[in-house]
């Protein structure tokens, strides 16, 4: 007998979970695609777009993709064959990012910082020194880093840029981090920066999101790389409504978008990043009251600052986090994110990680529930873990104030 029956949650960095609002207005029938409502719409989404990443200036690139493709697209506009990265990686993806930029061409030197610790800026600024002919054309990083949860100082690293008096663009993965996480990109200096719509933004997957100062806009206007498709050029100055997205419209994506935009002007974006961090703070408690007499961690144990806002990456050892994930699916209805970049696939010490999610459209009850039904799975499972987790992030519910 199960318990799973009923509607299912899906806590996991992406998707997330979407909004009563956004699908029923993705629910309708497709509108004109040449004129008229969908002109107005993708302006709107536009301008609404540089709201919610804090750059009034940008241009703002929108792609049918995942973050995949808002990466390659960056690439694509940033690039010719035979310039240089430098990729400050504290995890999978951005050695992802990394990844994709040498296999297109691009001389890629990576800085790993490894699973636990942030980019370092006063490494950034020694690795800039000693480039005095300014081969390196951008610096690129993660705000969090989807695996790790490893939330880098992107001020720091623009301070480490200005330092030098280096050229380099400062490009910045925002992925699992726009709408959950302060972020400003103008007033911190980010020049280049990518998105998706599966997360913070509360959309099905599909929509990729590219921003761009004026700066990066001159300094990118030969790159090579550049392709029809992914040419960010008529999609952030259209003379056509179909030039916002290369060609057809992804309506129901942007009927979508614009709901969850409207959503996040209402509560606004300071009351958004106190939510995020309070219900960051509730799971870290719990995970930090049952590792007191467990196998049981977060990733990024001793250091708080260091942790994201939007996700958490814990381990249970003994290949404790794959069986509690397992349990927790079939028995509860509660899906939890795998491990990504914290041990060799297919290994033993793979099973010992997991992701807890709360990202996007989640509140105390959502987030105090999953970790009910965690500590629950502990139990059942007889993973040993120290009491009251659910007690201690209940508490820190409790002590949340809104001004």
């Amino acid at each position: 007998m199960t318990l799973a029956n009923g509607r299912s949650y899906l806590a996991i960095p992406g998707p997330s979970a979407m909004p009563d609002r956004v699908l029923r207005a993705m629910h309708q029938a497709a509108p004109n695609i040449y004129e008229g409502e969908i002109e107005t719409l993708a302006a709107s989404i536009v301008e609404d777009l540089k709201y919610v990443a804090q750059g009034p200036q940008a241009h703002v690139a929108i792609y049918i993709s995942n973050g995949h493709g808002a990466w390659e697209a960056a690439n694509s506009n940033m690039f010719s064959r035979g310039d240089t990265a430098l990729v400050l990686a504290t995890g999978r993806f951005g050695l992802g990012w990394a990844d994709h930029a040498r296999s297109m061409g691009v001389d890629v030197e990576v800085i790993d910082f490894g699973l636990k610790s942030a980019a370092d800026p006063v490494q950034l600024e020694a690795t800039l020194r000693k480039d005095t002919g300014h081969k390196i054309k951008a610096v690129m990083v993660t705000h969090i880093d989807t695996a790790t949860t490893v939330r880098n100082d992107i001020p720091a690293m623009r301070a480490a840029i200005d330092a030098v008096g280096h050229p380099a663009l400062l490009a910045v993965d925002c992925i699992a981090s726009l709408g959950c996480e302060p972020f400003k990109m103008q007033d911190w200096g980010v020049d280049i920066m990518v998105a998706a719509s599966q997360k913070g933004l509360m959309v099905p997957p599909g929509l990729g999101l590219v921003w761009a100062s004026d700066k990066a806009i001159a300094a990118c206007r030969d790159a090579d790389l550049r392709t029809p498709y992914w040419d960010w050029t008529p999609r952030m100055n259209p003379e056509f409504v179909y030039q916002y997205f290369g060609g057809t419209s992804p309506t129901h994506h942007l009927f979508g978008l614009r709901e969850s935009l409207d959503m996040i002007k209402e509560e606004g974006l300071d009351a958004i990043w106190a939510r995020h961090k309070t219900l960051a703070r509730a799971v870290w408690a719990a995970f930090d009251t049952w590792g007191a007499q467990g196998d049981i961690s977060l990733n990024l144990a001793n250091d708080a600052s260091l942790r994201g806002s939007s996700v958490t990456a814990a381990r249970i050892g003994n290949g404790g986090a794959e069986r509690l994930r397992k349990w927790l699916e079939t028995q509860a209805g509660v899906t939890l994110g795998i491990g990504l970049g914290m041990a060799e696939p297919g290994t033993k010490e793979a099973d010992d990680f997991l992701r807890v999610a709360h990202m996007g459209h989640v509140n105390a009850h959502m987030t105090l529930g999953v970790l009910a039904t965690i500590e629950a799975g502990l139990q059942a499972l007889d993973i040993p873990h120290g009491p009251g987790g659910v007690a201690a992030a209940a508490a820190v519910v409790a002590a949340h104030t809104v001004a």
